[in-house]
């Protein structure tokens, strides 16, 4: 086919759009982002895929028949040895995790501090700043452990982070420019860590296993769920493992622009 023979759709943005059973054939997309794209049960046929580049929470990928998600994971592991410890599956366990996450990211704050302050609400490709990361993973922990576990059906500061794509919630802050300092990003970050250094300290096999009342109010998570202790702490070490990696890959940049 020639180029004539194309609609010329390129540098359009789609944003919220709903997608789901679109067909495309012969589409080019090279150069194409997806952020916050949901690709469950996507089929791919006849591709050619050279350089491309996926984040994200990946279960199952097969790639020429052959499930790809086992291997990633397994090399993942190996490069990061401390990594199976956030799959923790006992009380101690989930102990020794946040014992570990506590000394990363004290590591990773030490080495944002060497940065000029501007740097560190400075974005890298598109993504959050270091103190939008730190006032995000406040908003993880307030509302998968502050209101989820402990019951607090408003447990957000008003510069707590949802992710972007969240739609407005009544009482939840998403003031994406806020611009503090890092020492006062900090202190947010550390007292929604006090919150889960609570339930982990406290933690027993029978707690761990418990389930959480339903939720109350509007919020995050929505009102009316329910989860086990088990599964609100793994969402919350899931977190902390990623964005400390993020953020770390981002740091290597910024320093290369001080």
């Amino acid at each position: 086919m020639s180029d004539s023979d194309f609609t010329d759709l390129r540098g359009t943005e789609f944003e919220r759009a709903d997608m789901t059973g679109a067909r495309f054939t012969s589409v080019d997309l090279s150069g194409a982002v997806l952020r916050a794209c949901g690709l469950h049960r996507v089929v791919m046929r006849d591709v050619e895929m050279t350089d491309a580049t996926i984040d994200g929470e990946i279960r199952s990928l097969i790639v020429n028949g052959v499930d790809v998600v086992p291997l990633v994971e397994a090399e993942l592991d190996r490069r990061h040895p401390e990594r199976p410890t956030f799959r923790p599956t006992t009380p101690e366990g989930f102990r020794e995790a946040w014992d570990l996450d506590e000394r990363l990211w004290e590591a990773t704050v030490a080495r944002a501090r060497r940065l000029p302050e501007p740097l560190l609400h400075a974005s890298v490709d598109g993504e959050w700043s270091f103190v939008q990361t730190l006032r995000h993973l406040a908003f993880a922990s307030q509302s998968w452990i502050g209101r989820a576990v402990l019951g607090d059906p408003r447990p957000w500061h008003p510069l707590s982070l949802p992710w972007d794509q969240m739609e407005p919630r009544p009482g939840v802050p998403h003031d994406r420019d806020a611009r503090p300092s890092l020492d006062e990003a900090l202190t947010l970050r550390l007292d929604a860590m006090a919150l889960v250094r609570r339930v982990v300290d406290e933690l027993t096999a029978e707690r761990l296993d418990s389930r959480t009342d339903p939720l109350v109010g509007p919020g995050w998570p929505d009102e009316g769920e329910t989860f086990t202790v088990r599964e609100c702490l793994l969402v919350v070490l899931n977190e902390e493992w990623w964005h400390r990696s993020y953020a770390e890959r981002d740091l290597a940049v910024l320093e290369e622009r001080d």
